[in-house]
């Protein structure tokens, strides 16, 4: 313990992730069906890796702009348009190395030390994380699990907003628990954020897979010039590149600055040939988005269908994202859970606890797979289910 009574407070204290603890117990055991972490099982398209071959045997393999290369930041404001509507300025995007890194400089340009940040439990355990990481304290506002699903309390969130409090993190659709904000719902919260004079950090990874329409409901269809939002995002999910970590933040151009400096003093930015890829991406993922929601739609109705016919289990079917997030009767103790259900049924789940308060009792399992797999998956743990 010499060398680690020597490390800051803040890297001693870095919590081990619940999710990585679960995968790691089971990770060399080839009868596991893996639901335990957020991806697909589609490898990224040739028409995405095609472009970053080229840019290898291009020699493209140099430093870079810091903010990302004028083609990339292009793309994303045309797509942005396409999906968003409104015209988006190619000066509004910087990409980072991951949309981990995009809601780490998020908390750094944001949060000073003892600075609080209120994000909506329970959630993607990395951003408390990373908050506590930056010296800046992570404030819990749990949703609340209704037969109607997870919901919001607009008073809690307001009643959680205190002098310290510089930003509100805002998942939507979210990660864990499907949850996803309804157009009013992002009018109070932007009007809460308008009035306490604070930021939102928007994650808005999942837009796209919405089961209710081509997209969710956005802050970009309602933020106004004045307004104080950084959207962090990334390719990761939409067009099965999570192994890339390429990602991008949407801010007001007078910080750009700002962020090339946290880009440079980081990573110093993207490589190149990694970005051709996530141009075409853009340019030409349109369908292939489509179709990984469609598949999403299919397992989502197998796995949870099948789960509640049970009749042990809490769930409703997600309005977005790709997660089922339920409890088992009698299995309180969500840790326990997901290593019995591994270690007894094969199937690799992420425990609740690691989501922060509120998923306790919970666990999820990402659905985005193929047929067989989910069908197994889903008849497996309805033996565990029935004989527990």
């Amino acid at each position: 313990m010499r060398f680690f009574d020597d490390l800051s407070p803040q890297a001693r204290n870095t919590p081990e992730s619940a999710i990585v603890a679960v995968v790691n117990h089971a990770r060399l055991r080839e009868d596991v069906i893996p639901l335990w972490v957020g991806e697909g099982d589609q490898p990224t398209p040739s028409f995405i890796y095609d472009a970053t071959i080229k840019s290898l045997r291009d020699g493209e393999t140099f430093y870079t702009w810091q903010r990302g290369i004028p083609e990339l930041r292009q793309a994303l404001a045309d797509y942005h348009g396409r999906h968003f509507g409104g015209t988006h300025d190619p000066e509004t995007f910087y990409v980072t190395g991951s949309g981990m890194q995009a809601i780490k400089l998020s908390v750094e340009a944001l949060c000073k030390a003892g600075d609080e940040m209120v994000y909506l439990s329970p959630t993607w355990p990395n951003i408390f994380a990373a908050l506590e990481i930056s010296g800046a304290r992570a404030v819990p506002v749990t949703l609340d699990c209704t037969e109607r699903g997870w919901t919001l309390d607009l008073e809690k969130l307001s009643a959680a907003i205190g002098p310290a409090t510089r930003a509100l993190f805002i998942n939507t659709p979210s990660n864990p628990t499907g949850w996803t904000a309804n157009r009013e719902e992002l009018q109070a919260i932007l009007d809460l954020a308008r009035q306490a004079g604070i930021w939102i950090v928007a994650d808005e990874i999942y837009t796209r897979f919405y089961f209710d329409g081509h997209r969710a409901p956005s802050f970009l269809d309602i933020v106004s010039e004045d307004d104080r939002i950084l959207f962090v995002n990334t390719f990761s999910k939409n067009w099965s590149m999570t192994g890339w970590r390429v990602g991008w933040i949407k801010a007001p151009p007078e910080l750009g600055q700002v962020f090339e400096n946290l880009i440079q003093y980081s990573t110093s930015g993207v490589a190149q040939f990694m970005q051709r890829g996530a141009v075409e991406a853009l340019n030409q993922g349109d369908d292939y988005v489509e179709e990984q929601k469609g598949r999403a739609a299919h397992a989502r109705d197998l796995l949870c269908d099948a789960l509640m016919a049970t009749n042990r289990v809490r769930l409703l079917k997600p309005q977005g994202a790709f997660y089922a997030f339920f409890s088992i009767d009698g299995l309180e103790n969500s840790s326990e859970a997901a290593y019995r259900i591994v270690d007894e049924a094969a199937v690799g789940l992420a425990p609740g606890s690691g989501f922060g308060p509120g998923g306790e009792s919970f666990l999820r399992a990402c659905f985005l797979r193929r047929t067989d797999h989910v069908e197994a998956a889903a008849d497996r743990l309805a033996r565990f289910i029935s004989s527990n």
